[in-house]
């Protein structure tokens, strides 16, 4: 499958919510009541204070799935540290899922972390996403349990860094 990664434009918010939130909330990561739920249909906010990537079937721009890339210390990074580039709210949509929409968006974050002279990168993920674990140390990243941390209690968050 060919795959174009590409930043977001204002016409993909729409569609990067519902593949956000299929892949959050649908998936059972994610409580619909909660209040993660609305910041994952919502996907201005980190269009406008991070960089919004974005997966593309290239024949017919359907929107396979997308990620945030923010650098440590602003707006939408959680963990990373200054010196370090952050995955945020990875998300494939269900029909393009097993096609490396997921490996593709993450190496374009590998890439910019790079460009930007950064010195590695780190990122938060659920302990119940298992299949993403996968990709991310197929990938190269390593857990690293000494920076796990609890988005609110009883909501554990794993961390795993890559160092370049």
């Amino acid at each position: 499958m060919d795959i174009v990664i590409r930043r977001a434009v204002e016409a993909d918010l729409e569609a990067v919510g519902a593949v956000t939130h299929e892949a959050f909330v649908g998936d059972g990561h994610s409580p619909a009541d909660g209040p993660y739920a609305a910041q994952l249909v919502d996907a201005r906010p980190r269009f406008e204070q991070a960089e919004l990537l974005v997966a593309v079937d290239p024949a017919g721009g359907l929107l396979l799935g997308c990620v945030t890339f923010a650098v440590g210390g602003t707006a939408f990074a959680d963990i990373a540290r200054p010196h370090e580039g952050e995955i945020r709210m990875l998300a494939v949509g269900g029909a393009a899922r097993g096609r490396g929409v997921g490996e593709a968006l993450v190496r374009a974050c590998i890439a910019r972390s790079r460009e930007l002279g950064l010195e590695g990168m780190a990122f938060s993920t659920r302990p119940s996403m298992t299949s993403a674990h996968r990709l991310y140390e197929r990938l190269g990243f390593r857990r690293t349990p000494e920076r796990d941390w609890e988005v609110r209690p009883g909501v554990p968050l794993l961390v795993y860094t890559m160092a370049f």
